[in-house]
């Protein structure tokens, strides 16, 4: 095909070029074949016109990235076995329905005749990942919105590692930098993008996990240390205290989600509670192991993952969203329903108000959305600020406004104003600061 697609199956397969590239691919199904570009170079001599310069945080390895039709992807050089594990390593999680970067192919046998690459180091290979659109570094966070978004940031990274240790998987070199940030409902939710050094097992232990909180502490620390040194944060920010801040948010997190509880045999309504605040946290509860001990019962949660209302709001409508953004269109939902049972004096069934919402409320919004503005939020993260935008208008005015009214004008008075974030690129608004170092070093 023209742009580089092959028409591969959902499985992975090995493709095995014929010519002067001489590499091996193997690359999962309903991505390009990649093989226009130059596999017999090393990655940081690459000089191709697919390449582009996306906004990232610091790698130990040389990653660059290349675009096709509308899809980006980040290629990472690195050694045969480490890319082939992390590539699995990827899989697997993205299997278990955790935030990860979608792993895309493994390249190796990177050589040309000239043995340029295998010359330098026959063991040579890349992992190729897609990129995650509307993903923003943890530099242009803190830089761009500040304090709030910072104390968001936090929780998200938080959230990452805990749902990583209640898999039983130790990440072993959790960093900011290693980490992508997507707006969620005004809120933030962290994926990650380095599996490197990651291991799962069939048990985590208490030690393991704080040693891999004690490298999360370390590397947040150094890594904002150095961007105070390069001018990237302010200088009022401490790193310490902001390290200190994570640990705090992870361990209360981690107890909520997993302590036992006791409580007397009159106040079983107290597991309904408990069950409740884990739904409110976003996450589902399996069942709970209640154990009775003469007048007291013991309970304590057996969670099945996070992601409780955006699962629901699946169910309900198709729609596939992140967590928070499922909480307020789901609330969304509820809103309608009650109105329309108002209206027509009647009971409505959920899934006909849930129907009649997708179809007369979110769909007409969204698909008012003129392109370059989707470029510059993502639609769904876009509906949720226009239903906030048409609460203060209605406020403002003292009087209800709908919600393409309210659109129009978030889009000219906020949308507009703000940068394109679908796809960031070093030299957008509010990029890093040039320190003279290779920008395509950093991830």
């Amino acid at each position: 095909m023209a742009d580089g697609t092959a028409p591969t199956p959902e499985d992975p397969e090995q493709i095995q070029p014929k010519g002067d590239a001489g590499v091996n691919l193997l690359t999962r199904g309903g991505h390009p074949d990649f093989l226009d570009l130059p596999w017999g170079q090393p990655l940081a001599q690459w000089d191709h016109p697919r390449l582009v310069p996306m906004a990232h945080g610091i790698s130990r390895h040389v990653v660059r990235f290349v675009r096709y039709d509308d899809r980006v992807y980040a290629l990472k050089e690195t050694q045969r076995g480490v890319a082939q594990t992390e590539y699995e390593i990827l899989r697997d999680l993205r299997d278990e329905h955790l935030p990860v970067v979608e792993p895309v192919g493994v390249a190796t046998d990177l050589h040309s005749e000239g043995g340029l690459n295998a010359a330098e180091d026959p063991d040579s290979a890349m992992l190729i990942t897609r990129y995650l659109d509307f993903s923003l570094p943890y530099w242009y966070v803190i830089g761009r919105d500040g304090p709030v978004l910072a104390d968001d940031l936090l929780d998200a990274a938080a959230v990452l590692l805990v749902r990583l240790h209640l898999d039983n998987i130790f990440w072993g070199d959790f960093s900011l930098s290693n980490v992508l940030f997507r707006r969620d409902a005004g809120a933030l939710m962290a994926y990650l993008v380095d599996a490197e050094t990651a291991e799962q097992s069939r048990t985590l232990s208490d030690e393991m996990r704080e040693y891999d909180l004690s490298i999360a502490r370390e590397n947040v620390i150094g890594g904002l240390l150095n961007l105070q040194a390069e001018g990237r944060v302010e200088e009022q920010i401490d790193p310490l205290a902001i390290a200190d801040d994570l640990s705090g948010r992870y361990q209360r997190l981690w107890n909520e989600l997993t302590k036992p509880e006791e409580f007397s045999l009159d106040e079983r309504w107290r597991i309904e509670r408990r069950v409740r605040r884990l739904n409110d946290l976003g996450f589902d509860v399996e069942e709970m192991s209640i154990n009775r001990d003469g007048t007291r019962l013991r309970i304590k949660p057996v969670l099945i993952e996070e992601g409780h209302h955006s699962r629901e709001l699946r169910r309900r409508t198709g729609l596939d969203v992140q967590e928070n953004q499922a909480r307020r269109l789901l609330a969304d939902i509820s809103s309608f329903k009650a109105w329309l049972e108002r209206t027509s004096e009647k009971e409505i069934p959920r899934a006909v108000a849930a129907a009649r919402w997708l179809a007369d409320v979110y769909e007409p919004v969204v698909e008012a959305i003129p392109t370059e503005m989707g470029e510059r939020l993502e639609p769904v993260e876009i509906f949720h600020q226009v239903l906030e935008h048409r609460y203060y208008l209605s406020e403002r005015r003292q009087s209800e406004v709908d919600n393409l009214e309210a659109l129009d004008d978030y889009m000219r008075s906020i949308l507009s104003h703000r940068p394109l974030e679908r796809q960031l690129q070093l030299g957008d608004e509010f990029r890093q600061v040039d320190d003279g170092n290779d920008p395509e070093n950093e991830y």
